[in-house]
């Protein structure tokens, strides 16, 4: 589910429609979590399917560890790729902004710990990275771990709206890692090696 302060808004003929904040999100704040409507399909799953079908969930959905394609029931299938993405996903199945988001600003992912199946070109920011790759998980978590370490302890003193969707258990490992007395696990544990898959060389 993504956070209930968000609206779908169209950007730009290039872009296309994405996810904006309607209201200030602080930087340490869950953006998404995995819920139990979000829906997961096994790549035999897929396979099954009719082309039509498959179209959408290549365009709509991200993979996980299991290399499952897991579809966002809400908005959350709209957010748009960034090479200096506002959110990063983490190890446990929720994402979190890892700067102040303003109002009317788009959220954004970096679509290369998403587990793509092909590169693609992304718009040019200005970054260095100008392609995605489906092993960027390999090669930069440990640029993502260091941000994401850089906020995670912010996590438990803001207002978090989706709080309800993370169990209590998973609560209890998040304050731990706050406090330090547990070390946050890494985004590489979300990475699914794939066969052939194309890699920056």
């Amino acid at each position: 589910m993504i956070h209930p302060k968000t609206e779908l808004k169209f950007i730009s003929n290039e872009i296309g429609y994405g996810v904006v904040a309607t209201e200030f999100i602080p930087a340490g704040t869950i953006t998404w979590v995995l819920d139990k409507l979000d829906r997961e399909f096994s790549p035999t799953d897929f396979h099954k399917l009719d082309p039509l079908y498959q179209n959408i969930l290549d365009f709509y959905t991200f993979r996980n560890s299991h290399g499952n394609f897991v579809l966002c029931w809400d908005n959350g299938r709209y957010v748009n790729h960034s090479f200096n993405s506002n959110c990063l996903t983490t190890a446990y199945d929720f994402e979190i902004s890892i700067r102040d988001i303003h109002p009317g600003e788009q959220l954004t992912d970096d679509y290369g710990y998403l587990n793509i199946p092909e590169p693609f070109q992304g718009i040019d920011e200005g970054t260095e990275r100008k392609v995605v790759y489906p092993d960027d998980l390999v090669n930069y978590h440990h640029v993502w771990d260091e941000q994401l370490k850089n906020v995670f302890n912010k996590i438990v003193g803001h207002e978090q709206p989706l709080r309800q969707l993370i169990s209590d258990e998973m609560w209890k490992e998040i304050e731990a890692v706050c406090k330090g007395d547990k070390h946050m696990e890494s985004i590489l544990k979300n990475y699914y090696p794939q066969e052939n898959q194309s890699s920056k060389k």
